[in-house]
């Protein structure tokens, strides 16, 4: 099971003060980086000496709503009516996320995960000299499960670790990870790079990390994994485990991903990254097979959209992607990095594998394009969507939602408040509505016209990946 690694502490006390911490000091002896296999057996003291300093403590505070009913832990209830058993009542409570996050600029920028500030109310950050200030989250980011944020440290300059390239690392590569697990206070592991552009689910949307051996908790993370040279090549986030505990093997953000957010929370700009407009799929052993290759490598492009760079650039459905800008491409996970580290603005180049013969294009990076407007509507009155918030689909909303429904048009539901009249039926997020009463709907005015006024029968026809619903409502 893939854990992330902060850790939720109940607010019922004052927060006790930051524990002791647990890195090494250094004594002021001539001591040097190992520069040697020989070397390497002496110490790691010189790069924890470097780095940690401008790794930190988070402490982030926010309510969060837990459901009360004396039955809601009795398996029976559980069992026969459901988790959602007595879910109407509930009451807030305080709790305190704990985690790292590494200083990235003097004047008090830090990297952290997102799900460390998910819903803060009140930030700070500690150094591990103790020192503490209180810190605004000035960016976010879903697909990556970054987030930057701004402490308040006024003229003070802090120390910060500079970023390398995580490109340049390979499975045996020795590796540190630096944090605060359990809460104990700043702690070191070491470890090797197990594996590079491992693909892993579950974490964000694009799948593609470092793995480490490096010994790494709850409450490590947005913590540092870094490399020999004293940079910084991941940001730690999550562990597959059976217990919640390390049993080595950890993931980290690759740093090239990690400084595309860290650009855009200096400039305060959105995050937009280029969009291709295709759907994919891995070569299999079968298909390289059919395809006179020696072995699988590549992504299949399945579909292009008319408005995609890549039709633009002569690219066709059929074609083998093999490399970006000269970096290999073997998994769907892979592309979407490479080209989620590239600006929007710039070239990319790519490597094609056509009928057989190997070809170039060279494609423009575009954000992908929000034509039609979303026009985003809450549905009110009685009818059956009644609750349900939607919007005109568009490229940017299908690269927004991760929408995979093999649709490019018409009416997607993006929320459905609980309780609803829309909940109730069962309509969800995703759902693409196709018809009312047997009258299309393409867009966001068509569905206000289609379900103005009452009436007792309803009949709908809703998408739902690649299933057609149709059903009737009422009398």
């Amino acid at each position: 099971m893939i854990y992330r690694l902060f850790l939720a502490l109940v607010l019922v006390l004052p927060f006790p003060a930051l524990a002791q911490q647990t890195a090494q000091q250094v004594p002021p002896a001539a001591q040097r980086v190992p520069v040697s296999r020989e070397q390497i057996t002496l110490s790691f003291a010189p790069i924890v000496k470097q780095v940690a300093p401008a790794v930190v403590n988070i402490f982030a505070d926010r309510v969060v709503n837990e459901r009360v009913s004396p039955f809601i832990n009795d398996p029976f209830f559980s069992q026969f009516f459901g988790e959602d058993f007595g879910g109407g009542m509930t009451r807030k409570r305080m709790e305190q996320a704990l985690g790292s996050g590494v200083i990235v600029r003097p004047d008090g920028l830090v990297v952290t995960n997102r799900h460390v500030i998910e819903d803060a109310r009140d930030v700070k950050i500690i150094l591990n000299d103790r020192r503490e200030y209180p810190a605004e989250i000035v960016t976010v980011d879903e697909k990556t499960d970054l987030a930057v944020l701004k402490a308040d440290v006024g003229s003070t300059r802090l120390p910060v670790l500079q970023l390398g390239d995580s490109d340049a690392i390979a499975a045996g590569d020795l590796v540190l990870a630096i944090g605060n697990p359990f809460g104990v206070g700043q702690s070191v592991t070491s470890g090797i790079v197990s594996a590079t552009a491992r693909a892993t689910d579950g974490i964000n949307d694009y799948g593609y990390f470092i793995q480490t051996d490096a010994a790494i908790n709850p409450g490590n993370s947005g913590g540092a994994l870094v490399d020999m040279n004293g940079k910084l090549i991941g940001i730690n986030t999550a562990i597959y485990s059976r217990s919640g505990g390390s049993i080595g093997i950890g993931f980290a953000i690759p740093a090239n991903l990690v400084a595309t957010v860290i650009n855009a929370g200096e400039t305060g700009a959105r995050i937009v990254r280029p969009w291709l407009g295709i759907t994919t799929q891995e070569v299999t052993a079968d298909m390289a097979s059919s395809l006179g290759m020696d072995r699988p490598q590549g992504v299949l492009v399945k579909s292009i959209h008319a408005r995609s760079p890549l039709q633009e650039a002569g690219v066709r459905v059929g074609d083998i992607i093999t490399a970006v800008n000269g970096t290999a491409i073997e998994t769907q996970e892979a592309l979407r990095f490479r080209i989620g580290t590239l600006p929007v603005g710039g070239k990319a180049s790519l490597s094609l594998l056509r009928k057989g013969v190997r070809d170039d294009a060279l494609i423009d990076l575009i954000a992908a394009p929000e034509d039609p407007p979303r026009q985003t509507l809450m549905i009110k009155g009685r009818n059956p969507f009644s609750g349900a918030e939607v919007v005109n689909l568009s490229p940017s909303v299908i690269d927004e939602l991760g929408y995979t429904g093999g649709v490019d048009e018409g009416v997607i539901v993006t929320k459905v408040a609980r309780g609803s009249l829309a909940a109730q039926l069962g309509v969800k997020p995703q759902d693409i509505i196709q018809a009312v009463n047997r009258v299309p709907v393409k867009t966001v005015d068509d569905l206000s016209r289609a379900i103005d006024g009452e009436a007792n029968r309803w009949r709908l026809t809703i998408r739902r990946g690649d299933q057609v619903i149709n059903t009737v409502v009422g009398g």
